[in-house]
């Protein structure tokens, strides 16, 4: 069987990676929230007109809460599967990785706060 070349592989990867991002966004509630959280903030962006700077910080922060929850849903996904049981062990690894998600969502409101209080008060 003749090895696909690099470009082929590259396109590939991308059409893995775009439906694993839809099948997230479709399956999981939570990204949902996320999802629409961040339009509204885009919206925010654009009407207080936010400095290219806050742009960055922003879609950064955006960007790490939606993988980090991607990651999240990952790591219950294959917990559920590798122990379909309840396993107080499992259920470590699972609030450890709901933990990551919490923190960066924390960050990710104090950057918006820092952004936009200002322009608010």
């Amino acid at each position: 069987m003749p090895k696909e070349s690099f470009l082929v592989n590259r396109f590939k990867s991308i059409g893995f990676a775009l439906r694993g991002a839809i099948l997230l966004i479709k399956t999981e509630a939570s990204i949902k929230i996320q999802v629409f959280i961040t339009v509204i903030m885009t919206f925010a962006g654009f009407y207080f007109e936010i400095s290219n700077t806050e742009w960055i910080l922003q879609i950064f922060a955006i960007a790490l809460v939606l993988g980090i929850e991607g990651m999240n849903t990952a790591v219950e996904k294959i917990s559920d599967f590798v122990q379909p049981e309840f396993d107080s062990k499992i259920g470590f690894i699972k609030d450890i990785s709901a933990g990551a998600v919490m923190l960066v969502s924390i960050a990710a409101s104090i950057i918006g706060c820092i952004i936009y209080l200002p322009k608010i008060f």
